[in-house]
């Protein structure tokens, strides 16, 4: 099984494809992750990737999708993936269509986690960290607060909030996300693929939604 992922920042995309591997066994491909893995590897898209990167530049989609390309092919794909922040524009989405084709495989949904952007920007904004590099426990001070406020329930570290969970930087942020990803749902809705999830409830009644849609 083939998948696609899209939700806007704090949608819990991440949370669920923990879940989503658990239960399919297929990998998650993150696009910073295998960027990063082929930078180190040294592989050859790995090479270019890199040139671009110590000048400081944006890796061109060419590259991008010269290593997802690599990646897909490795035999841990051969079950399905999970495609997690890929694409991001409708060019990204032809060119993937394309490497999907040469590998003799295509999606078989892109599952778009939807959440009003009020709730996005109340999950996001208030969302606390502990100080403590060993601790990094993480808080929410509307739905999962500390026993006192400010402070770690585990160390008792202070708490803070990240630079980029403010309000401005978060609707930017969110209106980044929904000017590029509006095209990629009507590019995919038009190929039947887009499979519309309410990402609000718990965790668990999301993930049974996606799996009630998805099968077994």
């Amino acid at each position: 099984m083939n998948l696609i992922l899209l939700g806007g920042p704090g949608a819990g995309k991440g949370t669920q494809a923990k879940k989503l591997i658990d239960k399919y066994q297929i990998p998650q491909i993150s696009t910073g992750d295998i960027l990063r893995a082929a930078v180190k590897e040294g592989t050859p898209m790995g090479k270019k990737a890199k040139e671009f990167m110590d000048a400081g530049k944006l890796v061109p989609d060419e590259v991008v999708i010269g290593i997802i390309k690599d990646r897909l092919a490795q035999p841990d794909c051969k079950k399905g993936f999970i495609l997690d922040g890929f694409p991001r524009t409708v060019p990204q989405a032809e060119a993937l269509d394309k490497v999907l084709a040469g590998l003799g495989t295509k999606l078989d949904h892109v599952v778009s986690i939807d959440v009003p952007e009020e709730d996005l920007v109340t999950r996001l904004c208030g969302r606390r960290t502990c100080k403590n590099p060993d601790c990094g426990q993480m808080y929410h001070i509307k739905y999962t607060p500390p026993k006192k406020e400010g402070i770690c329930d585990k160390c008792g570290s202070e708490l803070y909030q990240r630079d980029d969970d403010n309000e401005t930087t978060v609707r930017s942020r969110l209106a980044t996300y929904n000017q590029a990803t509006r095209p990629l749902i009507d590019y995919y809705r038009a190929k039947g693929l887009v499979r519309p999830i309410a990402g609000v409830g718990s965790i668990d009644n999301i993930f049974n939604k996606i799996v009630g849609i998805l099968g077994n």
